[in-house]
């Protein structure tokens, strides 16, 4: 059975990997704040990425797959997930690392597919490149690259955001001109489930098969919820439409796994 560390596993899509693959291999996970339910888990640590080297948890738990959704400094996640590329190379264990859509963002006109060739104008989007391309260095078989666009679903912070805007009668900003697909916490789990049964390798992109225009998708989620005028910010940084979208091409799921936008609202929402 192979074992896996889920880096983050208290946020909201490392809790969506845990509460999946936990029933189905020895699934252990790392936590930040101070949670006295966590504590009392055996297969839960706390770990702070700013002061603690994440060496010394690999060779405690020693896993065969390290699932990376940790958020906070990016200085300090480079440091931690170059620890992790010197372990993965002398160990028998692989890494999947959860990237983004903003590796792409400074290509705007046409969506973007697996091996196109990533540059980026955000902080983020460069963070995230340096660490794909340490990976890409690696062997094929140490490593999944999971880039995806904006992650919704039941709880989610953005859909909480929405709701808590949509409660206090404040304008939402949206992007008129921003052309997405969007992805769904709980069904992208079942999507990493896949790539760890088949021992896939390569890099994924893991993002509805349709595309939408930002504030559409968000109009979509309003009326779903029940408000069919929402007090709308529109924040135009283009004149033209922008693509920040990421499409398979050459690793494709099986049409099971595939998803729509219908089916995010619908899922973040409860429909």
């Amino acid at each position: 059975m192979e074992k896996i560390l889920i880096l983050g596993a208290s946020g909201f899509i490392g809790n969506a990997l845990y509460k999946e693959l936990c029933s189905y291999f020895d699934t252990y996970g790392t936590y930040f704040t101070d949670n006295p339910v966590l504590e009392k888990n055996q297969h839960f640590y706390q770990y702070d990425l700013e002061t603690e080297n994440i060496e010394i948890l690999l060779e405690n738990i020693k896993p065969t797959i390290i699932i990376s959704a940790l958020r906070g400094n990016f200085n300090a996640q480079i440091a931690a997930h170059f620890s992790i590329i010197n372990y993965l190379q002398h160990h028998n264990s692989r890494l999947i690392f959860i990237s983004s859509a903003n590796v792409f963002d400074a290509f705007t006109n046409f969506p973007s597919y697996e091996y196109d060739k990533t540059l980026s104008q955000s902080i983020y989007g460069r963070f995230k490149i340096k660490i794909e391309n340490a990976l890409l260095r690696l062997p094929n078989e140490k490593y999944n690259i999971l880039r995806l666009p904006m992650v919704f679903g039941l709880d989610s912070p953005r859909i909480k955001e929405v709701k808590n805007m949509l409660y206090l009668g404040e304008a939402i900003e949206v992007f008129p001109n921003v052309v997405i697909n969007v992805t769904e916490a709980d069904h992208f789990a079942r999507q990493v489930h896949y790539i760890i049964n088949r021992k896939k390798n390569g890099v994924f992109h893991l993002g509805s098969s349709d595309l939408i225009h930002q504030k559409d998708f968000i109009e979509e989620v309003c009326q779903t919820l029940g408000y069919p005028n929402p007090l709308f910010k529109n924040v135009y940084d283009s004149n033209n439409d922008r693509f920040l979208a990421v499409l398979p091409k050459d690793n494709l799921l099986p049409k099971n796994l595939e998803l729509s936008v219908q089916r995010v609202v619908n899922a973040s929402i409860k429909v």
